[in-house]
């Protein structure tokens, strides 16, 4: 098993910036790629960033790119995705993802374990 944590949720402003976290035990992951995934009310999960746990690869969705970065610190076992200029349509619960295999990173239904979420909620 891999248990996945988020953190780092909450209210902000439009235009703040933001640090979710995932702290990551269990299993070893170093083989595994890490994604940082949101859902709206009434729709399904999307992507927002994936990245090998070694960092050779990296992938944004197109709706983030340029605001968002998908970090990982090895000594602590924990992802970040760092979110900058938040958006009103950044609001969201986000879900941090593990997947085995890392050939679909963009897909939900490719990773294997999740967290429990974390809430974003950005004001106009």
């Amino acid at each position: 098993q891999v248990q996945l944590v988020e953190s780092g949720g909450g209210l902000v402003q439009v235009g703040d910036s933001l640090r979710l976290s995932c702290i990551v035990s269990g299993r070893s992951i170093v083989n595994y790629y890490m994604g940082w995934f949101r859902q709206f009310p009434g729709n399904e999960r999307e992507f927002v960033a994936a990245m090998a746990w070694n960092g050779a690869r990296t992938h944004y969705a197109d709706s983030v790119k340029g605001r968002c970065t998908i970090s990982r610190d090895n000594a602590k076992n924990t992802v970040f995705l760092q979110m900058n200029s938040v958006k009103p349509e950044d609001t969201a619960v986000y879900y941090c993802a593990a997947d085995s295999v890392g050939i679909e990173v963009a897909r939900p239904a490719a990773y294997e374990f999740w967290g429990q979420g974390t809430q974003v909620t950005v004001s106009s």
